[in-house]
């Protein structure tokens, strides 16, 4: 096949892009990876052939406090911007990130069949799920329905707002109003944290979690036997602010040493049992003993695949959903509100409770009965 991957700029969303282009290729397929800026040349370093999606930044028009109208708004001037690369490139297919919907409008305009790639659990609604992002377990019994009921009907509104936004911006550029969606859905996460759903969509599909590290440097762990906390802030805007010095803090005297994943920049000092930097996560994890992070999809889903427990610091969008799907699960401790004496307390329970490390690694096994991403992508094209 010859699949053109659209992806934005935010690491939660381009690494996973990239990731499946690296498994496009590995299987003999021939992709382009269209992205911001800043990883145009990372991908092409790693191989994978990549061009800038032009339309990203915002337009004096834009409202991005309205979050539906900067997905859906932006996402057709995207596929407009996006035509002229289509065209010259004529791709089979088109894999377009979840939050990067231009890739699918621009797809539909050509007459491309397109593929939705969500490198999260299905964020979808359900009739038989509480909303999204409330971090519940499903309602039991007729309290816990009619709870989950009410909720709903809260959220309808939003929901239907958000429809129309779509709607609007699908006609603005030619497209009817009512959006047939993509052709397959690449849920790419750990079975672990998907949750059963009654009305669970016939074209989507689990494919496991889709990773890419954004560097082959290997940060050395401080010197010692003391148990090793890996600490990974969050990388999205949304994220708990502070993570690194409140987890310094607590776990200052608690005989462990830490290493700290930083991905822009570093501490100008941390002490002696800590490291921070700029490594390769997998490296951390292959040592590390528990993961203090902030609930995003790619480093939960890194450290459960490695069998490596959490304790999850979150901040908004989808971390709160994450942090108690793996807290439910047995794998993860939830802090919030952080605080210096909470993340001691919650690292100190993840490492001398064996329970944690055996939820983490019954999740790790969870990636058995994961499909090929690609397998699903080429069965879109038959």
């Amino acid at each position: 096949m010859r699949v053109a991957v659209v992806a934005g700029p935010d690491p939660g969303h381009a690494f996973p892009a990239l990731a499946l282009c690296l498994a496009f290729i590995e299987a003999g397929d021939d992709p382009v990876l269209f992205t911001g800026t800043r990883w145009v040349e990372p991908a092409r370093a790693a191989g994978v052939p990549a061009e800038l999606l032009k339309g990203l930044a915002p337009r004096p028009t834009d409202d991005d406090l309205d979050a539906g109208a900067r997905i859906h708004a932006r996402a057709a001037h995207i596929s407009t911007e996006l035509l002229p690369d289509l065209r010259a490139m004529g791709p089979d297919l088109v894999v377009s990130d979840i939050l990067t919907a231009g890739g699918g409008m621009a797809a539909e305009r050509l007459g491309i069949p397109w593929v939705e790639l969500s490198p999260h659990p299905l964020y979808a609604a359900s009739k038989g799920l509480p909303p999204i992002g409330s971090g519940l377990a499903p309602g039991v019994g007729i309290r816990g329905r009619l709870r989950d009921t009410l909720m709903r009907t809260a959220t309808a509104r939003s929901i239907r707002q958000g429809e129309r936004q779509r709607s609007e911006a699908r006609v603005g550029v030619g497209l009817p109003a009512k959006d047939p969606g993509p052709v397959r859905r690449l849920i790419a996460t750990l079975p672990a944290l998907e949750v059963p759903r009654p009305d669970w969509p016939a074209e989507a599909h689990v494919v496991g979690p889709l990773l890419w590290e954004p560097t082959n440097e290997v940060l050395e762990p401080p010197d010692g036997a003391d148990p090793l906390v890996m600490v990974a802030p969050s990388t999205a805007f949304t994220g708990a602010e502070g993570m690194l010095e409140t987890t310094l803090a607590g776990l200052d005297g608690a005989g462990v040493r830490v290493i700290a994943s930083i991905l822009d920049g570093s501490p100008a000092t941390v002490p002696p049992w800590a490291r921070a930097g700029l490594g390769r996560q997998d490296a951390m994890l292959r040592e590390a003993s528990a993961v203090v992070c902030g609930g995003g999809h790619g480093m939960l889903a890194k450290a459960l695949l490695a069998g490596v427990p959490a304790v999850v610091v979150p901040g908004g969008g989808d971390q709160w959903e994450l942090a108690n799907r793996a807290a439910r699960q047995g794998s993860a401790v939830v802090v919030r509100p952080p605080s210096a004496e909470a993340l001691r307390a919650a690292v100190e329970q993840v490492l001398s409770n064996g329970a944690h490390a055996d939820a983490a690694q019954r999740a790790a096994r969870s990636i058995a009965d994961v499909t090929d991403p690609v397998e699903v992508c080429r069965a879109a094209l038959r």
